[in-house]
């Protein structure tokens, strides 16, 4: 029986681009499906309609797909590593871990039942590439090629926080809604932005755009 959404999910692959296989696109589905379950019991997400999930949460996280594609081929990085800090329900960790087959993505949580969920869900679409964190992001050292954060602080908490997890070289990647001028006007001088990408998501009104930041000097 085919999903409800499909229809409107390989719509918004199309639009972004994104060629996925049939595979990627049931685990998006299913993904979707168990974050509708969860939301029921542990209030993951404040967005309860499945189509409004599918807009803005699964195509909000999947407009970073290629962008962050793009970055790991530039930097010559075919098996990378990402964490995913603040990532609530998986936002967009796992989107990124579904899309990205080779890249290793650990979502960290301060919460607990969001930490679970993210296991739950790595077992249950059978992705061996995700891993599930209950801890405080200052507390992680391990090294990551890529850190990246949706909604998830003002850009100098989200650098600070996790300044000690980002690998000689690695990058910050920050979803962020319109343009944050105020908070790149006072990052420390140990952070640089190297690129702004504006996002266009489909189905969604709104503001979207990518900050890439890395340690200066």
């Amino acid at each position: 029986m085919s999903h409800p959404l499909a229809g409107a999910l390989r719509e918004g692959l199309k639009q972004l681009g994104l060629a996925l296989s049939p595979a990627q696109q049931q685990q998006l589905l299913d993904y979707l499906d168990l974050l509708g379950k969860w939301n029921k019991v542990y209030n993951l997400t404040a967005v309860r309609d499945p189509a409004e999930m599918l807009t803005h949460h699964l195509l909000d996280s999947l407009a970073a797909v290629a962008p962050l594609q793009k970055h790991l081929q530039a930097r010559g990085l075919a098996a990378a590593s990402l964490l995913d800090v603040g990532s609530g329900a998986g936002l967009p960790g796992v989107v990124l871990a579904i899309c990205c087959p080779t890249l290793a993505v650990t979502c960290v949580d301060t919460v607990g039942k969001k930490a679970a969920f993210i296991k739950q869900a790595a077992l249950a679409l059978g992705l061996g590439n995700l891993t599930g964190l209950h801890a405080r992001v200052e507390t992680i050292t391990q090294p990551f090629d890529v850190i990246c954060s949706r909604a998830f602080a003002s850009l100098v908490d989200f650098t600070s926080w996790s300044q000690a997890a980002l690998a000689p070289g690695g990058a910050w990647m920050a979803l962020k809604g319109k343009h944050p001028a105020d908070e790149l006007a006072v990052l420390p001088p140990g952070v640089a932005v190297f690129h702004v990408e504006p996002l266009a998501v489909p189905g969604l009104d709104a503001e979207r755009c990518i900050i890439w930041l890395q340690k200066a000097g």
